[in-house]
């Protein structure tokens, strides 16, 4: 049985999906949830056109991170169900922050949305998801998106209708 439900989001798409996902886990194990949303300050020193937005830069990160958190709070709260959250800031890996927040917490299984990057995307931006599974401590539901991640980023449909021959044809 899941007691502690960890569920890591960044406001996107397919961590919200994870949120529902999470939810209704939740609801049939009767579990508690923890929400955690971690701000990678490491990102921004890796990043020079960071410095272009100045210091309010970190303190807007901050509070669009906790908006995410009072949001997905929320709608984990109008279900019903338990739910507390946890907001980091810090240098570490997005990833070493959700494996470290699963042991002290403890977390009995991770929910976590991921893109499903594959090839050059992974290699440049990295897997939070893969890098989670590799090292946690407890199962890990990875929900993907319903897009492809390169059709997704065209605005394009997953499954575009494909043309059929006509019967008689061959």
């Amino acid at each position: 049985m899941y007691r502690r439900i960890l569920v890591p989001i960044d406001g996107s798409h397919t961590a919200n999906r994870g949120v529902v996902e999470a939810i209704k886990l939740a609801k049939d194990q009767k579990a508690a949830l923890r929400l955690l949303h971690v701000v990678d300050q490491a990102a921004l020193v890796q990043y020079p056109e960071a410095t272009l937005y100045g210091a309010d830069l970190p303190k807007a990160l901050e509070k669009h991170g906790q908006e995410i958190l009072a949001k997905a709070e929320a709608v984990v709260r109008k279900q019903g169900l338990k739910v507390d959250t946890v907001f980091h800031r810090g240098l570490a890996r997005v990833a070493d922050v959700v494996i470290r927040q699963a042991k002290k917490w403890p977390a009995d299984i991770i929910v976590l949305g991921t893109h499903g990057r594959r090839g050059v995307d992974r290699l440049v931006l990295g897997s939070t998801a893969e890098l989670v599974v590799r090292a946690s401590p407890v199962p890990v539901l990875l929900i993907r998106s319903k897009t492809p991640p390169r059709r997704a980023e065209r605005g394009k449909p997953s499954s575009a209708p494909r043309r059929q021959r006509s019967p008689g044809r061959g």
